[in-house]
């Protein structure tokens, strides 16, 4: 007997043997093989046209059972992650609009103090006595004793408005006074 190892490496197999050394073959073959093949060797059939007497001795191939694409254990290994993604959400939700809040309120206290910054400089500027006399000229007309006050008038104001007292020029009249008024004066016309 002769050891040969099978396709797939798993290991020898046993062939019988005839007379000759040659492997003997419970395999038929045509009469068009016979003058093709010219006995260089045994015709290797496919396992598919094996007649179901010629077996082999020793392990077989069997087909393994295919396994399940979504087995019981990641099913429920993806459920737990569903369950914890949905339970984070929230929180992490919460979380998201306090750090918008604080970011919100601390935007608004910088705002607030530098406005308290500015007003505490305007507070710093009245109290120097020459910013009040400044002042008092400009806003109030303030002047010392022995100066001659000269107020130059720049009344653009007062210029629209002397404009706007003057009468206005007389509205064009709506278009069936007119009509109407055509109308009378053809009727009035002495007629010939």
């Amino acid at each position: 007997m002769t050891e040969r190892r099978t396709p797939s490496g798993q290991g020898p197999t046993r062939r019988r043997t005839g007379a000759g050394g040659r492997p003997t073959s419970t395999r038929t073959r045509t009469a068009s093989s016979r003058t093709t093949a010219r006995n260089t060797g045994p015709v290797r059939v496919p396992s598919a046209r094996r007649p179901s007497g010629a077996t082999r001795s020793g392990a077989e191939r069997t087909d393994a059972p295919r396994p399940r694409a979504l087995t019981s254990r990641a099913t429920v290994l993806i459920a737990l992650v569903v369950a914890l993604a949905l339970a984070y959400t929230y929180p992490l939700r919460v979380y998201l609009e306090q750090e918008s809040q604080i970011a919100e309120m601390e935007s608004a206290t910088a705002a607030q103090r530098a406005e308290i910054a500015e007003t505490a400089k305007k507070l710093a500027k009245w109290r120097d006595d020459d910013y009040l006399r400044i002042q008092a000229r400009e806003r109030y007309f303030y002047v010392r004793p022995g100066e001659t006050p000269l107020l130059v008038v720049d009344d653009k104001e007062g210029a629209a408005r002397k404009a706007a007292e003057q009468t206005p020029a007389a509205a064009p009249d709506r278009w069936y006074d007119t009509l109407w008024s055509s109308v009378e004066a053809a009727n009035a016309e002495p007629q010939d």
